[in-house]
C-alpha cells in the first residue's frame, strides 16, 4: 500500500500527510478495497486547467481530477488537486481549508471506488459518502 504526495507548480507544505494517508486508507478498507498506489499531486489552477483541457477536453477550472489505473479491488491512481480551488471553495462554503482539502481528497478516492457524480442522484450519493467519512475523521 502506498499513498504519496507531490507538488506541481506549487510549494504546498502539508504538515499532516500521515493523518490524510491513514484516513484515506481506512475509507478504502471500509469500502472493501485495497490501495495499490495513490499519488496525490497538489497543483495550481493553471496546471489543472491544462490537464482538464488536454485529457478531458474541458475548458474550465476544477478542484480535482482523478486518473484511475485500478484493477479489480486494488485501487491505483493519480489524483490532482488544485489548491487554488480548495482555498476558494473553503471560503465560499465557510469551512476550513483542511476540511475542504479532506473532502476533495476523498472525492477523488470515491471515484476510484465506483462512485460517480454525473447525475443529480449520483451527486447526492457522493455527497452523502463525503459527509459520512468527514464526520468520522479522528
Amino acid at each position: 500500500m502506498s499513498v504519496n504526495f507531490f507538488n506541481e507548480e506549487t510549494n504546498f507544505d502539508f504538515t499532516d500527510f500521515e493523518f490524510l494517508k491513514d484516513w484515506i486508507s481506512k475509507v478504502v478498507i471500509n469500502e472493501n478495497s485495497i490501495i495499490a498506489e495513490i499519488n496525490y499531486i497538489f497543483c495550481s489552477d493553471k496546471y489543472l486547467l491544462e490537464l482538464n483541457k488536454k485529457h478531458l477536453n474541458h475548458n474550465y477550472f476544477t478542484d480535482v481530477i482523478t486518473f484511475n489505473y485500478s484493477e479489480g479491488s486494488e485501487i491505483s491512481a493519480d489524483i490532482f488537486i488544485s489548491l487554488d480551488r480548495v482555498k476558494e471553495n473553503a471560503e465560499k462554503y465557510s469551512v476550513s481549508f483542511q476540511n475542504e482539502l479532506s473532502r476533495v481528497a476523498l472525492h477523488g478516492v470515491l471515484h476510484l471506488l465506483k462512485y460517480d457524480d454525473k447525475t443529480d442522484e449520483e451527486k447526492e450519493i457522493m455527497t452523502q459518502k463525503e459527509d459520512f467519512y468527514l464526520e468520522i475523521l479522528p
